[in-house]
């Protein structure tokens, strides 16, 4: 009998801070893509993010494991923070492939990062070792896939659309609520809006 490989996904973000639409996108990807398990990969210093204010490293490690300890479907990985910088995913995702060489790696991304995916770091190497890139789709968007595949020849055999639901939930937005004094405790798990209230976090941003 043929082994069935392990389906695992690799879901990367700032998480500053993670909030409900992280939750929904991260679990229909699990159920779309028919994963055993999605892995929430924190980036400590995104190059892309280098000079912006972003909360302590240790604050996020602790919201993002408050946001997902209730589903087994999740898991935390500190693939990226158990490195030096910086951190590109093309490394994060070679990481993955040496400590799960049996699994099918799914990396999950937004339509807009497929879109400029040509402005990442060694963009053909990182789509020549991925097994399957996760994209979602939300209602409305477009993706030339034509154009994509232009740049990237074979990268559309390796796309698995993500019908996700349209939701208007940002971290940014969430930093500019809670620092101009709005309500926002409903974007977020519980357990990270407590962390927030209790560390202070994002108050003084502009």
């Amino acid at each position: 009998m043929m082994k069935i490989k392990p389906r695992i996904g690799i879901f990367g973000g700032t998480f500053d801070p993670p909030h409900i639409g992280h939750q929904i996108l991260a679990m229909e990807a699990y159920d779309e893509l028919k994963l055993d398990t999605l892995f929430w990969v924190l980036a400590p210093n995104p190059p892309h993010k280098l000079g912006l204010r972003i909360a302590p490293l240790r604050l996020r490690i602790k919201m993002v494991k408050a946001a997902i300890q209730y589903d087994d479907i999740f898991e935390f990985s500190s693939v990226d923070i158990d490195r030096p910088g910086p951190h590109y995913v093309l490394d994060t995702l070679r990481i993955f492939k040496l400590q799960h060489p049996e699994a099918e790696l799914f990396f999950v991304l937004g339509g807009d990062s497929l879109r400029d995916l040509h402005t990442w770091h060694e963009p053909h190497e990182f789509v020549d070792a991925c097994d399957w890139l996760g994209v979602m789709h939300r209602p409305g968007g477009k993706i030339d896939l034509a154009d994509i595949e232009k740049t990237f020849p074979g990268i559309t055999q390796k796309i698995l659309f993500i019908e996700a639901p349209l939701l208007e939930i940002s971290s940014n937005q969430i930093r500019k609520l809670i620092s101009s004094g709005k309500p926002y405790r409903y974007y977020l798990p519980p357990e990270v809006y407590k962390i927030i209230v209790e560390n202070n976090l994002y108050k003084d941003e502009t």
